[in-house]
C-alpha cells in the first residue's frame, strides 16, 4: 500500500505553514506528501469562480491562486526538506509552466488532478519528463479516462489510477467504491488506488479491503481550521491511524485463509466443539428422543454432536445418569 498525504491549499499560502506540515506528516507514516504547484498567470484568469467561495482576503480566484504560489527557489528547498524527511516528493501542476517549476525541484511523481484529465497539453509535458503519473478519474467518463490512459501509455508512461470523487466532502453514497474493481478490470495492467476527500477514516480502510493498492487523502492540523478542503480532510491523529490500520488490512489481504484445510484448528475443536449427553436420568431400555439430549464439551467425550440424528429412536443398554455423555457402547 502507498500512502500519499496531501498537503493542497492547507498552508494557506505560508512557507512555515508548509514546513510544519511536512514535518508533522513525517511522522504519521505515509509514503508521500503531495502538494498542487499553481502558477495563477498560466493556470488561470479573472473569470474563474471559486470552487467554494471561503476567502475573506481573496476578491478572486485568480488572486487565491498568487497568494497560493511559491518561488521557483521556495519549491527546490521543499523538495529538498520533503525528501529529507523520507518522504516522496510529488506534486499536481496545474499548467505546463507548473512542470518546469517542479522539474527544477526534483519532483518524483507527478499526480494529475480530476480536472486535467482532459488537458492533453498538460499530459504531453508531464510525459516528456518520463516520471511516474497518477491520474484521478474523478469528474470523468470512462471515454474520457480511455481516452488519457491511452494518450499516457503511447508515451511510455508508468501510470496508475485513482478512484475518485469530486465533492468535499464526498458523502458515503457518493464514494464509488465499486470503480475500484471496475478499475481493476478495465485496466489490469495498471496500479489502482482510490483518492479520498470524505474526511473519514472509513472511505480509506473500504478501498484497501477492496484492493486499492494506492491511497491518496488531504490532511488538516485540525478541522476547525481555514481552507477549501479542511472538511474533507484527516486531521494528523486519523491519519496516523489510517496508516496502522491500512497495515493491518494488508497483512490479512496476503494471508489468505484456507477454509478446506482445518488442520490448524485441530486441538481448539476439541476443547470447543462438544458430545452427545443425556439431560435427565434414564433408564436402561429407554428409547431415546431428541427430548433427552444435550451437547457437552469437550469433543471425544461421547458421540460427536453432529451425530445426534443417529441415536434417536435407539433403545439404552444400561442406566444413564442426568448429564452422563453418551458413547456408541451405551446403544443396542
Amino acid at each position: 500500500m502507498y500512502l500519499i498525504a496531501e498537503i493542497g491549499q492547507a498552508h494557506d499560502g505560508s512557507l512555515g505553514m508548509l514546513y510544519a506540515y511536512v514535518d508533522a506528516v513525517a511522522k504519521t507514516g505515509v509514503d508521500a506528501i503531495k502538494f498542487q504547484t499553481h502558477i495563477a498567470h498560466a493556470e488561470s484568469s479573472e473569470f474563474e469562480p471559486f470552487r467554494v467561495k471561503f476567502s475573506k482576503q481573496d476578491l478572486t480566484r485568480y488572486e487565491y491562486w498568487e497568494r497560493m504560489s511559491f518561488t521557483q527557489e521556495q519549491w527546490n528547498k521543499i523538495g529538498e526538506y520533503t525528501k529529507s524527511k523520507g518522504l516522496d516528493f510529488i506534486s499536481s501542476p496545474f499548467s505546463n509552466a507548473a512542470v518546469d517549476v517542479l522539474e527544477e525541484a526534483g519532483v518524483e511523481k507527478y499526480k494529475i488532478g480530476s480536472g486535467e484529465v482532459t488537458n492533453f497539453l498538460l499530459l504531453e509535458k508531464v510525459a516528456q519528463t518520463q516520471k511516474s503519473v497518477i491520474i484521478s478519474s474523478g469528474m470523468s467518463s470512462y471515454t474520457e479516462l480511455d481516452a488519457a490512459v491511452q494518450f499516457l501509455l503511447e508515451r511510455k508512461v508508468d501510470l496508475s489510477i485513482l478512484q475518485c470523487t469530486t465533492a468535499y466532502p464526498t458523502q458515503p453514497e457518493q464514494y464509488g467504491l465499486n470503480v475500484i474493481t471496475e478499475l481493476h478490470q478495465r485496466y489490469p495492467d495498471l496500479k489502482i488506488g482510490f483518492s479520498d476527500h470524505s474526511g473519514t477514516t472509513a472511505a480509506g480502510i473500504a478501498a484497501t479491503a477492496l484492493g486499492a493498492e494506492i491511497l491518496e487523502f488531504h490532511v488538516v492540523f485540525h478541522k476547525q481550521m481555514f481552507g477549501p478542503d479542511v472538511n474533507a480532510s484527516l486531521t494528523l491523529e486519523e491519519t496516523s491511524a489510517l496508516v496502522k490500520a491500512t497495515q493491518t488490512i494488508c497483512t490479512a489481504l496476503k494471508n489468505p485463509i484456507d477454509k478446506a484445510n482445518h488442520y490448524e484448528f485441530s486441538s481448539l475443536k476439541a476443547i470447543f466443539e462438544k458430545s452427545l449427553a443425556v439431560n435427565k436420568y434414564l433408564p436402561k431400555g429407554h428409547i431415546l428422543r431428541f427430548e433427552d439430549l444435550e451437547a457437552k464439551k469437550p469433543k471425544n467425550k461421547g458421540i460427536d454432536a453432529s451425530n445426534y440424528l443417529s441415536v434417536i429412536g435407539k433403545k439404552l443398554n444400561r442406566d444413564l445418569d442426568a448429564w452422563s455423555f453418551l458413547n456408541k457402547t451405551d446403544l443396542n
